[in-house]
């Protein structure tokens, strides 16, 4: 299934039914006077959060919802059935926005969440309603109220314990399939992963948490670049982030006294900072941990040099591992873990 992130849909409420003008006419039944009922409201169009679902594909097949408006007034002092609402189910973590004026509705983060996008009109009155002491024989009645015509955009932010950042072939892909159950592509090419994934990390019997694998961004993300704001919100919703930082040669030739004067791995995670920052200020107060990936491609002195040279220059705590050996993976576990319990404490 294709991973679908935005929808746009048009809702509308049903109309409430028009009110009966009706009297009695009954053999032997002198006066019987209004016995003309109200009509029914229309139905409601609901949205509900669920973890059975994942995209919002199925918005995109299906754009217009339309509840049902309520049933006329009848006779013999009948109200009309109320219509039937519609229920659009949609993935935890959807963000629901007026199309026209940009302002955020509704923000469905938990399961089971119910938010009526559009209330179905009420009924209209019959003349029953109207009699009285001093007007025995009422023929007013009232249509009913029209039903909420809206147009949405709908946005999915993945909701996660801990966001994998980093530059494309960083080895994030990686990770999540060594640590989890998810199973997204990977290669050694840039952009391998194209839409995001979670992966559930499971530490025991009781301890457990979500990852979410952002495909790999570039410099100018938070300008638009390549699909930036596009994958930057779903960083959003984390509670922890993992920057993840690919060792090379470039370092090796670095620490061994080559033409470079900075680590090329601190040059890029800096870059990328700066484009979280750039993006949204809060992101940059989020706890982050720094993992240092492919530890096999290099040396361990390499590998020191480099970690002490985060420390100093970061101030945060840096892991070296190496996914596909899985060299490294369970202390980093450990440690994320930590991070979620601290961060939910705050």
């Amino acid at each position: 299934m294709r991973f679908i992130d935005e929808a746009h849909i048009q809702i509308s409420s049903g109309a409430g039914g028009n009110g009966c003008r009706s009297f009695r006419r009954e053999k032997f039944v002198a006066f019987g006077g209004p016995d003309g009922g109200d009509g029914g409201r229309g139905g409601d169009v609901v949205m509900v959060a669920s973890h059975r679902k994942t995209t919002l594909l199925e918005l995109r097949g299906k754009t217009i919802w339309r509840a049902q408006r309520g049933e006329h007034g009848r006779g013999k002092q009948q109200t009309g059935a109320g219509g039937e609402s519609v229920v659009i189910t949609v993935p935890v973590g959807t963000r629901v926005f007026d199309e026209d004026t940009g302002e955020i509705l509704a923000d469905l983060t938990e399961n089971e969440q119910h938010w009526i996008a559009a209330k179905g009109g009420a009924g209209g009155r019959g003349n029953l309603f109207f009699k009285s002491s001093t007007n025995r024989a009422p023929t007013k009645t009232t249509t009913g109220i029209p039903g909420e015509e809206r147009t949405l955009r709908l946005e999915l932010m993945l909701m996660a314990d801990v966001g994998l950042l980093g530059f494309p072939n960083a080895g994030k892909s990686t990770f999540i399939s060594a640590v989890s159950a998810a199973k997204p592509k990977v290669a050694d090419y840039p952009f391998t992963t194209l839409t995001p994934s979670l992966g559930v990390v499971k530490l025991g019997l009781d301890a457990s948490f979500v990852i979410a694998d952002i495909p790999g961004l570039v410099e100018g993300a938070s300008d638009g670049t390549g699909l930036g704001h596009q994958f930057l919100r779903h960083v959003s919703r984390t509670r922890v982030l993992a920057h993840l930082v690919s060792l090379g040669e470039h370092d090796e030739g670095a620490v061994h006294g080559g033409s470079s004067d900075e680590l090329d791995s601190l040059r890029r995670y800096r870059a990328l900072r700066h484009e979280l920052e750039r993006y949204d200020s809060n992101l940059a107060q989020r706890p982050e941990v720094i993992v240092l990936t492919k530890l096999d491609l290099v040396d361990d002195a390499v590998i020191e040099e480099v970690k002490a040279t985060f420390e100093r220059e970061t101030g945060r705590s840096v892991a070296v591992i190496s996914a596909p050996i899985h060299e490294g993976t369970d202390a980093l576990l450990k440690l994320l873990w930590s991070m979620i319990g601290q961060a939910g404490e705050e």
